[in-house]
């Protein structure tokens, strides 16, 4: 069995933001030379996620919108993670919308369903993160 391990970097300019990552876990991919396998993608960050969906701006506006009822950012006073920090809420918005996924491999393709696209989510940006794209098999 292979095993493939890169870090994608992103320094996003605002607080949140969705970006698909699709075309460099699939750039991952064919580097790695991994025909069958499992493909691991996950957030090294806890103020971020990776999480798998329709590449929709509308979807990803409905997203921004239902997460910030969710986890407001403010008032920042009404968490207690914030004493001295402010992303009490972007650690919640991490938890709803997940640490990582992982896709099969097959024939040296990501077996993704209908619309299925890879993104990280960042919720506490403005300074520069990274996801671990893990890849197994053979």
């Amino acid at each position: 069995m292979k095993s493939f391990r890169k870090e994608l970097w992103f320094e996003v300019p605002t607080r949140r933001a969705f970006i698909n990552i699709t075309p460099q876990v699939r750039e991952c991919l064919k580097e790695s030379g991994i025909k069958e396998g499992l493909v691991l993608v996950n957030a090294m960050h806890i103020t971020a996620s990776v999480f798998i969906n329709d590449d929709e701006s509308g979807l990803h506006h409905d997203y921004d919108v239902w997460l910030e009822k969710l986890a407001p950012h403010e008032p920042v006073s009404m968490y207690k993670h914030n004493v001295g920090e402010d992303n009490a809420d972007a650690h919640m918005k991490r938890q709803i919308m997940g640490r990582e996924v992982v896709v099969a491999v097959t024939d040296g393709k990501l077996d993704f369903g209908t619309w299925e696209q890879i993104f990280y989510g960042e919720f506490d940006g403005r300074r520069r993160k990274r996801a671990l794209v893990k890849i197994i098999g053979e």
